[in-house]
């Protein structure tokens, strides 16, 4: 299939009661005249978040006894085999986590399996955060600050119930786990579905351009968060094979800690950028787009991970310039 033909997939994610099923309604009940397949995920033995969508035309493919990262992704699998059978029937998939689930997995499955990876293609993971109580969250349960370091798009949900001043903070600390993504705020998860929709955030084509105003504000991490980012940043052009070979080294030493991975690389004598990510010890790269004539050629990079080592990362990253240039921001 060429890249048109692939069918888009939203991953759905989110801390337990943050707002995901509401999310999923308010999708499936608009008048947006399109159809969606939807896989719902449950952790335990009796499904409930089944019975909370609303009845709609969609089919909706319920997986429970298990959490969609780990036992039943093999289910993911069969299920999306299952739907490209007909796939004319719908325009998109869906797919909701349960409030427990790391959705860097997911996103692998995408990466991993070839046949999957040939019929569909990750539109964006959009995860789902509640605004009153993510920060007591992020302190406590490791998986609401993975699911807020894998997102591509954060929807800030239940701003009615906290102020101006915490809603800052909120947002603050979400900056420093993840630099890149796109925060919206809403009550209810009242949104514009084209601003979770169809944006084409998780496609290297169209991988977010990592600005340096955002990588000079989340270099400074504290020791509450496990989950942290830090980002490489260099005027000096880098010697492709040993850019590639670093790279690789970088995912197999660390790609269990390494949740995400993302940037712009400028190679020597190459007129084209480069745009290279990971999710885990998976690496994708590719061409992008010619270098504008006024464009600066930066390489910027940005990692999002588990305490990842900073100090030999950034050196790896040194030994890749052609000259030495600016490193680490």
């Amino acid at each position: 299939m060429t890249a048109l033909d692939r069918i888009p997939v939203t991953v759905l994610t989110g801390y337990l009661g943050a707002g995901k099923t509401t999310l999923l309604n308010r999708i499936l009940s608009e008048n947006h005249g399109k159809k969606y397949a939807v896989i719902v995920n449950e952790f335990g033995e009796v499904g409930i978040d089944n019975d909370l969508v609303v009845d709609a035309d969609e089919e909706v493919f319920q997986m429970n006894n298990g959490c969609i990262c780990c036992t039943v992704r093999s289910d993911l699998i069969r299920i999306i085999d299952d739907l490209m059978k007909r796939r004319d029937q719908f325009d998109a998939i869906l797919i909701e986590t349960t409030g427990l689930a790391d959705p860097g997995p997911v996103a692998q499955t995408f990466f991993v399996d070839e046949d999957v990876q040939s019929k569909t293609k990750l539109d964006a993971i959009v995860t789902v955060a509640d605004a009153k109580h993510v920060l007591n969250e992020i302190d406590q349960a490791h998986e609401a600050q993975e699911q807020l370091a894998l997102a591509d798009i954060i929807l800030l949900n239940k701003t009615d119930l906290v102020s101006e001043d915490e809603l800052a903070e909120v947002e603050q600390r979400i900056r420093r786990i993840n630099p890149t993504a796109q925060i919206h705020a809403s009550e209810r998860c009242k949104i514009a579905l084209e601003e979770i929709l169809g944006r084409n955030a998780f496609d290297l084509d169209r991988v977010l351009e990592i600005e340096p105003e955002f990588l000079k504000h989340f270099h400074h991490h504290h020791h509450d968060d496990h989950v942290t980012s830090f980002s490489l940043l260099s005027d000096a052009p880098l010697d492709p094979q040993r850019f590639l070979q670093w790279i690789q080294t970088v995912s197999q030493n660390h790609g269990p800690d390494m949740l995400r991975m993302k940037g712009i690389i400028a190679f020597e004598n190459d007129d084209d950028r480069f745009v290279v990510q990971g999710v885990h010890m998976l690496l994708e790269g590719t061409h992008q787009r010619p270098w504008k004539p006024d464009e600066q050629r930066t390489t910027r990079l940005v990692f999002i991970g588990r305490g990842l080592p900073k100090e030999e990362i950034e050196q790896g990253f040194r030994e890749c310039f052609v000259q030495e240039g600016i490193a680490a921001e």
